[in-house]
């Protein structure tokens, strides 16, 4: 399967892209260059086969073959309890915002099983390791600010600690759709916090670059900035 894959994977690079993927992930080496669609339709075909035999032998060798198994895992048919081994064994892996963030946006265990997933990312949440932390964090964005979730949600972005760019900006990202969603719960939290004041200021600024949030509201959001 692994075979199939890199020639696949191969067949579809395009050295322009793979230059400017590159430019939007520095550090990240061997990208290919295989656009985002291209990716899903392969994860779909691997999802439908033995996912659990593709994951427990799947190559790491590019930043797409590592991609594609975040995708296989939110595509596969499976629960929680079926996915849990192969998720935890993935997490590790994550060393970029893309892989992460593509992830999230596939992974839905949180619409499926919402309290037993929480409770599987809540021994992420503080973890010495960036990504895991995104993961967390993009997850609860993602589909938790619900009026159930929200003070969950609030209390656990604050209680993050890791001071990292990419774990900083999700932070942000996920105070800001709180706001976005439920302003009046969310405006306690902007007046009484711990974030830092660069995790702080940029949640302000991504809620006052929303077009879902009214000018009238953005002019009060501006002169809380610290």
């Amino acid at each position: 399967m692994n075979t199939w894959i890199k020639e696949q994977l191969q067949l579809q690079c395009e050295p322009n892209f793979q230059q400017f993927t590159a430019r939007l992930l520095p550090g990240v080496d061997h990208i290919l260059g295989v656009r985002l669609p291209v990716l899903r339709k392969m994860a779909k075909q691997l999802a439908q086969k033995d996912w659990k035999n593709y994951l427990s032998s799947a190559s790491d060798d590019s930043y797409e073959e590592i991609m594609l198994q975040g995708m296989v895992l939110g595509y596969a048919t499976g629960n929680l309890q079926e996915k849990e081994p192969f998720l935890r064994a993935f997490l590790p892996k994550i060393d970029n915002w893309s892989v992460c963030d593509s992830a999230c946006s596939t992974i839905k265990l949180a619409k499926e099983q919402p309290e037993e997933f929480w409770d599987f990312l809540m021994e992420y949440l503080h973890s010495p390791r960036v990504y895991e932390v995104r993961f967390t964090l993009v997850q609860m964005l993602d589909y938790y600010v619900t009026p159930a979730y929200l003070p969950r949600v609030l209390n656990a972005v604050d209680s993050v600690t890791l001071q990292e760019y990419y774990v900083q900006m999700a932070q942000a990202w996920a105070v800001s759709i709180c706001y976005r969603e439920f302003p009046e719960l969310t405006l306690p939290f902007l007046n009484d916090n711990h974030l830092c004041d660069f995790t702080y200021n940029k949640a302000l600024q991504k809620i006052t670059e929303s077009l879902k949030v009214p000018k009238e509201m953005k002019s009060y959001i501006r002169t809380l900035k610290r």
